[in-house]
């Protein structure tokens, strides 16, 4: 078309008359045809040519901002016009906005029209395009620019709704025509159609990127389980989904019934407030009473609203609930009046959900790690009074010596080792194992050990001993708890050793003979203490000669299993012991144990290991 205006030709015929019934896309009616073309429109024929394109503009895109510069351009080529926009209405402020513009200020473009007011706002009310030849004899005209003189303004309506204004100004009086509105109530019906079509699909384009986005931030935030942590992950997660200037997580303390800061933002930096909020208090006690999302358009107008921070305009409070209880509230808010909006409720209501479950796992995990370092500091204090119980170190003899140690499976055993001075150059060695681990099979290696120590002083003899030990814990019977326990007294002037056993691990003898040490089992059995009434016990006497060794250990040592599944046994044992020729007491243990290391190979014991060795010399 050309750049200069031209006369268009009338039309040949008048409009038909339209019924009163039938309806017109975007409710717009022909109008009469005018009897002559002023000499400022550019079209020739419009019928066609320009309906291609305007369909082509419009069909072929579902981006709004395309499809808004399409349009203009399109009006351009054939309304020389100088200033145009497309105002949109938002439908909870009932406000027309610039959605697209060319040629007003930025100022002019952030104002915010109610509809009715100013000429686009009219245009929106009355439904009807309105053509003002000049603008300064219009009542409604609001002068935002003093060089306009004219401007035509017409609604788009679809679907019986008017969901915004096409505007074009000019700083000619009377510049716009009848043939002007024609064309643009033209566009205008069908350009309201594309336009909801392309809100519509940003609506849904949008809606499945943030599910998207929600699945994303869901799978993170189960993965955390540091509290403070989880709450600083949120704020940031949240951010992409809803645009925020302040953020505050509270959650509810049973112990003062209310809601406490635990994590805030403003403007992107973190901050501390120290207001708590009591339940029905403020937009967020409201929340949490009500057990419902609050929306706050404009907290001037809501009498909920408490002050805190002067600059805020709009809020969003979505109480958190898990397992029926409010744990919380997520707080939002906004400078902007009417910043928020139903899909921001939505979007953050559904991943409330996620973060009350992921705090109520976050506190959870926080309890039990505080347990578990409760337990852990418990534990050690047994352990500390567990070896407090058991011997610093072994009696000094004048024609034997003692070396033993103890390694438990975990922070505390259930195996306990003592020795009871029986008189001058007597000395009674008791190796004991309790059923069970940890803590309950130390407390009762204490009693054992106690009983023990308490029945010393009467010097029996080692099956005596054991009885009477059987008869004390038969008294304190503890279901499916006993002990096993070796008792043997050592004659320091004969070198002989009395032996009995209640269910323990048989001891070794190693002889000193001239080919080499020679290893046999003691042959002492019996039942565990604890389980029977009126139990009875075999007791042996061995004479020694020096150099000889009496091996005591727990089932821990012969049990121990490598990486393999293989067991450590008694075999092995025996070649261990076969190889201490020349060999101490002491180093007779760490021998033992040395093995038995290597042969895990790092595995962890599952059993504790207890040996004790007698040298004779």
């Amino acid at each position: 078309m050309a750049n200069k205006p031209r006369r268009a030709e009338p039309p040949a015929a008048p409009a038909p008359e339209v019924s009163p019934e039938h309806h017109f896309e975007g409710d717009y009616r022909p109008r009469e045809p005018e009897t002559a073309q002023p000499p400022n429109i550019r079209v020739e024929p419009l019928q066609v040519d320009f309906l291609h394109s305007l369909a082509d503009a419009l069909n072929s895109t579902l981006d709004l901002n395309t499809l808004m510069h399409r349009v203009a351009d399109l009006v351009r080529a054939v309304i020389d016009y100088r200033i145009f926009a497309i105002l949109l209405i938002n439908d909870r402020t009932q406000e027309l906005w610039m959605r697209f513009q060319i040629g007003h200020t930025p100022e002019i473009e952030r104002t915010r029209l109610k509809v009715g007011r100013g000429i686009v706002g009219q245009a929106a009310l009355q439904r009807r395009s309105l053509l003002v030849e000049d603008v300064s004899k219009d009542e409604h005209y609001i002068s935002a620019n003093p060089n306009v003189r004219s401007e035509l303004a017409v609604p788009l309506i679809v679907k019986n709704k008017v969901i915004g204004v096409l505007d074009i100004e000019s700083e000619t009086s009377g510049f716009f025509t009848p043939e002007h509105q024609r064309l643009l109530e033209v566009v205008a019906s069908r350009m309201a159609v594309a336009v909801e079509n392309a809100r519509l699909y940003t609506r849904v384009s949008r809606q499945a990127q943030t599910l998207t986005v929600l699945n994303e931030i869901s799978r993170e935030l189960t993965s955390i389980l540091d509290l403070d942590d989880l709450l600083e992950r949120i704020g940031h997660l949240l951010k992409r989904v809803i645009d925020f200037q302040m953020f505050t997580i509270l959650l509810w303390n049973e112990r003062t019934q209310q809601f406490e800061h635990r994590f805030s933002t403003r403007y992107g930096e973190r901050v501390t407030r120290e207001r708590n909020v009591t339940l029905g208090r403020g937009i967020i006690g409201t929340a949490a009473e009500q057990r419902e999302p609050i929306l706050a358009p404009d907290i001037r107008k809501d009498s909920r609203y408490v002050l805190e921070n002067p600059e805020t305009r709009s809020e969003l409070a979505v109480p958190l609930i898990y397992k029926g209880q409010v744990i919380g509230v997520v707080d939002l808010e906004h400078t902007r009046v009417n910043y928020y909006n139903e899909d921001h409720l939505r979007t953050l209501s559904t991943l409330g959900a996620q973060i009350a479950i992921s705090i109520a796992n976050a506190r959870l995990y926080q309890r039990i790690h505080e347990e578990e370092q409760r337990m852990e500091r418990d534990l050690e204090m047994a352990r500390k009074v567990q070896l407090r119980l058991m011997p610093s170190r072994p009696p000094r003899l004048e024609r034997a010596e003692i070396a033993t140690q103890f390694l438990a499976a975990r922070s505390i055993g259930g195996d306990l080792y003592d020795f009871l001075d029986y008189g001058p150059g007597r000395t009674a060695v008791a190796v004991g194992d309790v059923s069970g681990k940890a803590a309950p099979a130390a407390l009762y290696a204490a009693l054992v050990s106690g009983i023990l120590r308490s029945l010393a002083p009467q010097h029996l003899s080692p099956a005596a001993l054991l009885t009477a030990l059987n008869d004390q814990l038969q008294e304190r019977k503890l279901d499916a708890q006993y002990v096993t326990m070796l008792l043997a007294v050592w004659d320091d002037s004969n070198q002989t050793l009395q032996v009995a056993n209640a269910g323990s691990v048989q001891p070794l003898f190693v002889s000193m003979r001239a080919k080499g040490p020679e290893v046999k089992t003691i042959q002492a059995e019996g039942f565990p203490l604890g389980l029977f009434p009126n139990a009875e016990y075999e007791e042996f006497t061995l004479s020694t000669r020096p150099g000889d060794l009496i091996v005591f250990f727990s089932d821990g040592i012969v049990d121990a299993v490598n990486a393999a599944g293989d067991m450590f046994g008694d075999a092995r044992l025996n070649a261990v012991l076969q190889a201490q020729s020349h060999a101490t007491a002491a180093s007779t243990v760490e021998a033992v144990l040395k093995a038995v290391s290597d042969f895990q190979s790092g595995v962890d014991h599952f059993d504790d290991e207890t040996v004790v060795v007698l040298r004779v010399l």
